[in-house]
């Protein structure tokens, strides 16, 4: 096992096209990161980078602590497992785990013995002696682990593993890998551009953009915490809820206020106005922060009117349309609702983010980011 550490990671394309830009993160010794984002942010290339099959421009990569920049990829020790499997049609489950191990020439004893530990590790003992083609997808993806598993790397690097399997397969896969890593206790690297994943597998997610990390903490911390609002707007299905507006001091309280509602804000420091009567902003709500009620209250509600409701089960997403036009998605408690019916949405002051607009600069960052930056 080994740590990984990107120093200032910059991959560039003629053209002066920057796939990742100033990538600066250490992995440390058996750490299950993972790099999430929409597709083309950067987060594959710089998997690739740190596997050896995409060449740095800038910065230094290091792999426990060598410098493996110039180092061939069969010498990292690392293994990868691809979205498409990239097994061999015309071998046997079997033959496909071992065939790494014997191009390095490992002892035959010892192959099967590694063949035979990961073949029981992922229940693939009834299937050995079977080709890729009369394999379910989950079976093998699970060979595509096993080869992995087998060489014993000191990284292991998931480019969307899961990404070509059914719903029900990834939730089980995703549980596998998890467990998987908890007995081998790897590091690991971890690209998907699905949010679920991400939170559920990782003990800390980059957030990655345009070629740039946004964020790196753990998935919790993220989720309630994020760095600015693109972070805020891509983790959280459906996605936060924004308004425009801006803050005021009434009262000596800090209250968000716009066309449609007025928003108290307690607790939050009256810094955050930074001198001005009125400094615009982004309020974000995520949709299970709101509570619906017939009443609405002065300070911590919006009145809207239902349009769509989709009922998922115990829980329910109902849209809303305020009398400005702004649509709100709220997910709350299956309940009696009906389409065309007055609601007002409530909301705790706790549950408000609050970011700078776009075209403010600093990707609309949030206000409580800075303020502990400051501090």
């Amino acid at each position: 096992m080994a740590s990984v550490t990107l120093e200032n990671i910059s991959k560039v394309y003629p053209g002066d096209v920057y796939a990742v830009r100033d990538f600066d993160l250490e992995i440390r010794d058996g750490e299950f990161l993972v790099l999430v984002g929409p597709s083309g942010c950067g987060k594959s290339t710089t998997l690739r980078m740190v596997a050896g099959l995409e060449t740095i421009s800038e910065g230094t990569l290091k792999i426990g602590d060598h410098v493996v920049n110039d180092v061939h990829p069969r010498d990292r020790d690392i293994a990868m497992v691809f979205q498409n499997y990239a097994l061999y049609p015309h071998m046997t489950v079997e033959q496909n785990m071992a065939f790494a191990l014997k191009m390095r020439k490992t002892p035959k004893a010892e192959i099967q013995e590694r063949v035979a530990w990961a073949a029981e590790m992922l229940g693939l003992e009834e299937l050995l002696k079977r080709k890729p083609k009369a394999l379910s997808g989950g079976q093998r993806q699970r060979v595509a682990l096993g080869r992995a598993i087998v060489r014993k790397p000191a990284v292991f690097l998931f480019d969307e593993p899961l990404s070509n399997l059914d719903a029900k397969l990834r939730v089980e896969t995703r549980a596998e890998i998890k467990r998987l890593h908890r007995q081998l206790n790897t590091t690991t690297i971890y690209v998907t551009h699905d949010q679920e994943e991400a939170m559920t597998l990782g003990d800390r997610v980059v957030v990655m953009q345009g070629g740039l990390k946004r964020q790196c903490d753990a998935p919790l911390e993220i989720y309630r915490r994020p760095a600015d609002r693109f972070v805020a707007s891509f983790l959280g299905m459906p996605p936060m809820n924004f308004f425009e507006g801006h803050l005021q001091q009434i009262n000596e309280k800090l209250w968000f206020i716009n066309e449609a509602t007025s928003l108290r804000l307690d607790q939050a420091p009256n810094e955050w106005l930074a001198g001005k009567s009125k400094r615009h902003v982004v309020a974000g709500i995520r949709p299970e922060s709101f509570q619906l009620g017939e009443t609405a209250s002065e300070g911590n509600s919006i009145a809207a009117t239902v349009q769509v409701i989709e009922t998922l089960g115990s829980t329910m997403d109902v849209y809303l349309e305020t009398s400005t036009g702004k649509r709100i998605v709220c997910r709350v408690p299956a309940g009696q609702l009906t389409e065309g019916q007055a609601i007002a949405a409530h909301v705790s002051p706790q549950e408000i983010h609050l970011f700078e607009p776009d075209e403010a600069g600093d990707f609309g960052r949030s206000l409580k980011a800075q303020r502990e930056l400051v501090v």
